[in-house]
């Protein structure tokens, strides 16, 4: 009896090492975390998915993320894959396809916080679309600040 007792002690104990692991793996770093320690009244750009790989962010309005002057600049333009609003106006952020604030817009709210990723990782195609049709992903050339009533389409 005696060894049964001691068998099933050993197999329960095992049984919880497979429910509890030894160690716990830490969740990655992302918008969450991102948004929690951002500058009040900025918006934020990243080249990687979930905000990780900043490229910029500001409490202004840039009309051409691709030229020389303005908060992004050059190689910003068509590189961002997740977004975070941590403004303080109320004030959408709308970003534009082209330079002017022109081709298709989206906004990201200041409820909805962060776009943690602009592809929907289930289809070969972006999940988020400028009013134009436009996929969003790699595709940001300008961007400012509006009132939510002047959005057309939102982030998902």
């Amino acid at each position: 009896m005696r060894k049964l007792s001691s068998a099933l002690a050993v197999l329960s104990l095992a049984a919880l090492g497979a429910i509890v692991p030894a160690t716990t793996a830490q969740a990655a770093p992302g918008c969450a975390d991102n948004h929690d320690s951002a500058t009040s009244g900025n918006m934020y750009a990243y080249w990687n998915q979930f905000c990780e790989g900043h490229i910029g962010n500001t409490p202004n309005e840039d009309s051409d993320w691709g030229n020389s002057s303005g908060p992004f600049q050059g190689s910003d333009d068509n590189r961002a894959t997740s977004l975070l609003h941590n403004g303080t106006s109320g004030l959408a952020v709308a970003f534009y396809r082209l330079a002017g604030y022109s081709g298709g817009h989206i906004c990201l709210t200041k409820d909805e916080k962060y776009a943690s990723t602009l592809v929907d990782n289930n289809d070969p195609y972006p999940n988020d679309r400028f009013s134009n049709g436009d996929p969003v992903d790699n595709r940001i050339s300008s961007h400012r600040w509006v009132n939510e009533n002047s959005c057309s389409k939102f982030m998902h």
